[in-house]
């Protein structure tokens, strides 16, 4: 398999492609990695260093890959957050040209927009251009719970309005979706949970909340799912092993007492997942 994974880039820590390439490496999967941006660090810190690539250099990059005959090898697009407008064109532009090259490619859309903590923290043009444009472009999307409501304009919370608030965006075009980070309010303390909805239907995963932010756990979720689910078209399997390798990276990363993600040291649970938690079948 072969990703084309079009995501920011940092030289310290792990975010963007720099959280998703090596664990997608790591299960036997080839990525083609194009940088949005390069930074010395991702923006949590405050301060960060480094250039934001133009749209037309992003499209240069992938010009190239075109011009080697590599896009014919993709079979997924792989996206994550959008710093500005003229990356999406960008990206929608990479999916069809991929898709023209290879009609069994699909694309995978993480609608970075915020969470229910911090609200919005993108580009205030960059939502509705998710939700217009680029979503329904998408075969696959991932977004938290706060992301599919301003997708859909709801307000889901528990999981019956969760799962219509998923079939609302799946009207829009994307034909599977995986909801991160679900917190439904009757939910045992301590707990959270991942939904994800194909055609073929809809499966829940409940794991413990660990106590801590980690910058992105989000890619590494979205990088993985994608990978599994493209592999094997089984959802549930997916979901499982999603899940436990992310479980597991994250526990790594908190008993470390280190700020950023400990991608290297939690390897082994991306190649031999512990599937320590139970998948569900709700629809």
């Amino acid at each position: 398999m072969t990703i084309l994974s079009i995501q920011s880039s940092v030289a310290y820590g792990h975010v963007g492609n720099s959280a998703a390439v090596f664990p997608l490496q790591r299960i036997g999967v080839e990525v083609l990695p194009v940088f949005t941006v390069h930074f010395s660090n991702h923006t949590g810190y405050g301060a960060w260093r480094g250039p934001l690539l133009s749209p037309e250099d992003v499209r240069e990059v992938v010009t190239g890959i075109e011009e080697r005959g590599a896009l014919a090898q993709v079979d997924v697009v792989l996206s994550g957050y959008q710093g500005g407008e003229g990356i999406g064109d960008v990206i929608l532009d990479a999916v069809a040209r991929v898709k023209a090259a290879n009609p069994a490619a699909i694309y995978a859309c993480d609608p970075v927009m915020g969470n229910a903590t911090s609200g919005c923290f993108v580009a205030p043009a960059i939502p509705e251009l998710l939700r217009e444009r680029v979503v329904p472009a998408a075969d696959l999307i991932t977004p938290n719970q706060f992301e599919l409501g301003f997708l859909t304009g709801t307000d889901p919370d528990t999981l019956e309005s969760t799962l219509a608030s998923v079939e609302a965006v799946r009207a829009m075009g994307p034909s599977t979706v995986l909801v991160t980070s679900v917190a439904q309010p009757d939910r045992p303390e301590g707990t959270i949970e991942m939904l994800a909805v194909t055609p073929e239907g809809a499966w829940i995963v409940q794991t413990p909340l660990l106590p801590f932010k980690a910058n992105g756990s989000g890619d590494v979720t979205a990088a993985l799912f994608t990978a599994h689910y493209r592999r094997t078209g089984d959802a549930a399997d997916a979901l499982a092993r999603t899940t436990s390798s992310v479980f597991d990276l994250l526990q790594t990363t908190y008993d470390s007492g280190e700020r950023e993600l400990q991608l290297v040291a939690a390897q082994e649970f991306y190649a031999h997942p512990r599937m320590q938690f139970e998948v569900t079948q709700v629809r």
